[in-house]
């Protein structure tokens, strides 16, 4: 699931807990796990795609994940985002979506 906040756009997925109990919540910039959760053991690097990540408890990313929609007091999303590599991301994305909203 991709989860794009205005101040952080995170990648959660369920991958290598045979547990089940956490997912991996992936980050491509430095700190964006962070603004969700600033306890995470967030580690770099690694090879993949995605330059940070961190294993999270399941329970508390759902719960991080409901807290950030419950707050929400703006009218339009792209207007909160304040740092403008992350507002013309965020547009590139909102773009292709467009363009794919109108295929069929």
């Amino acid at each position: 699931m991709w989860i794009f906040l205005p101040d952080s756009f995170l990648s959660v997925v369920d991958k290598c807990d045979t547990s089940g109990q956490t997912l991996l919540v992936r980050g491509r910039r430095k700190g964006d796990i962070e603004q969700v959760f600033p306890d995470a053991a967030v580690q770099s690097g690694g090879g993949t795609d995605y330059a940070y990540r961190a294993r999270i408890d399941r329970n508390e990313v759902a719960e991080a994940i409901a807290a950030s929609i419950k707050n929400i007091r703006y009218p339009n999303f792209k207007n909160e985002v304040d740092d403008q590599d992350r507002h013309d991301a965020y547009l590139a994305v909102w773009s292709a979506m467009y363009r794919y909203q109108n295929l069929k």
